[in-house]
């Protein structure tokens, strides 16, 4: 009870504005409103669609990619100027400075002086500033990466399945702690029963004593010790309806809604029909281990790939002009190509990666092993235990069955003055403390039963 309370004070504060469930709710449709209202489930369901277009993401890298670029740009610099024209196929010879090595040759086909070669031409060396508007559209795909793509998207897919798997944990234990929470509702319901009964059996004999004492057949410290008592079991009556106000914040949290009235079960917990190989086999811890081998196996074809070369594909369109899309048809170009490379040495990284992968593997492998038997042996334990419980709720029933007769042989011989008021109370706090026990006992072997459950991701549909 101690590890909600923390939790039952955001309960308060998150169903402070929540609708009431004012009708007795059943089990069977608290279950329902848990799996569509329960926030920490509803963050899974988010963790496990968030890992499905992890799943898209790198699928994608199969169709390449498409990618536009606009350039705008001005400049003056001469690399840049010359560049721009032809790219945009506007260069001429003019652009080389030919009119001044023309006027340096004089026109007259005699020989040019030397300096016509080593003047730098103006022209060239000094244009006027130009604008530069580019549009280009690429396409980059690669062909083959060593089967590197095809293994992270199996990873992908196998992180999804962890997701998945994570929220079916997530939904099993939240299923586990509003069933028990039914369960402890309907045992602190019994124990309040009992208790009230030995209430009523204490208020006839405090009026008893009363009227003995008035004929003096009875001293006031019988009395006195009648009403502790009396005070005793009232307090122990209060602690149950606390403890009953709690469970009703618990299961509220749980269900992310108010609730104030609850069907109670009117059985016992049934007992898993289901085999310890059949437990193993259902378990989410196991299926959870056996995704990350599956993850594992997938990072070792990952490492491998780094042996192959990697091959790829590109084309592009583009047109260029110092005008936006000027004469876009005629100064229109293309390229297309490919190219392959292949990484021949690194120092042995690769293979030492490669062999790093392969012994995590060995290592998961073996870890899924101890988990499988980590599991048989936790099922074995709480196989045991509930078997001692049923033992031990048995043999606690006996007894206070005998401590109910004794109580009543004990309270006819006060009357009879055959035995003392302290005889009656010690019998009846015998009484008190079977209840105590029995209760304790079945909720034991209900926590132990919900376990194993819990263990064969598994529930008992309850008809209550």
């Amino acid at each position: 009870m101690r590890k909600i309370l923390s939790l039952v004070c955001a309960s308060v504060l998150l169903s402070a504005t929540e609708p009431i469930v004012s009708d007795s709710l059943t089990l069977q449709n608290a279950l329902s409103i848990l799996k569509s209202k329960n926030l920490e489930i509803k963050v899974a369901s988010l963790d496990e669609d968030a890992a499905k277009t992890d799943i898209d993401t790198v699928w994608g890298t199969h169709l390449g990619k498409l990618e536009f670029t606009q350039d705008i740009a001005n400049s003056n610099d001469a690399g840049n100027v010359f560049g721009f024209k032809l790219t945009s196929r506007e260069a001429t010879f003019g652009d080389f400075g030919a009119k001044e090595f023309m006027n340096a040759t004089g026109m007259n086909g005699g020989v040019p002086p030397a300096t016509a070669y080593t003047t730098p031409p103006d022209d060239l060396n000094y244009p006027d500033s130009r604008n530069f508007f580019q549009s280009k559209l690429k396409y980059e795909v690669p062909l083959f990466t060593g089967f590197a793509i095809t293994s992270y998207t199996d990873i992908m897919k196998s992180m999804s399945k962890m997701k998945t798997l994570e929220k079916e944990q997530i939904t099993s234990e939240k299923v586990y702690q509003l069933r028990k929470s039914y369960y402890d509702m309907a045992l602190l319901e019994n124990s309040h029963k009992h208790l009230n009964t030995i209430l009523e059996n204490i208020n006839t004999l405090e009026s008893m004593t009363t009227s003995m004492i008035e004929v003096g057949y009875a001293k006031k410290v019988d009395l006195l010790e009648v009403q502790a008592k009396k005070g005793n079991v009232q307090r122990l009556i209060n602690e149950i309806q606390s403890n009953k106000e709690l469970l009703y914040h618990y299961i509220s949290f749980l269900l992310n809604e108010k609730v104030s009235n609850i069907t109670l079960p009117t059985s016992n917990v049934a007992m898993p029909k289901c085999t310890n190989e059949d437990i193993v086999q259902s378990n989410l811890d196991i299926k959870r281990a056996t995704t990350g081998l599956e993850v594992r196996k997938n990072m070792i074809d990952v490492a491998k790939s780094s042996y192959y070369p990697m091959v790829g594909a590109f084309g592009e369109t583009a047109t260029a002009d110092d005008t936006f899309l000027g004469n876009a048809d005629k100064h229109r170009a293309y390229s297309v190509g490919a190219r392959l490379s292949w990484n021949i040495f690194n120092g042995g990284i690769d293979n030492a990666k490669f062999e790093k992968s392969k012994i995590d593997h060995l290592k998961t492998q073996t870890q899924v092993q101890l988990a499988k038997e980590g599991i048989a042996l936790q099922v074995a334990k709480i196989r045991t235990e509930i078997a001692t419980s049923d033992s031990e709720i048995a043999s606690l029933e006996k007894e206070l069955e005998l401590a109910n007769e004794i109580y009543a042989n004990y309270e006819g011989r006060y009357r009879e003055k055959l035995s003392s008021m302290s005889d009656v109370i010690i019998k009846q706090s015998e009484q008190i403390q079977k209840i105590l026990q029995l209760q304790q006992a079945h909720n034991k072997r209900n926590e132990r039963i919900f376990a194993l459950e819990q263990l064969a991701n598994g529930e008992q549909h309850d008809n209550n």
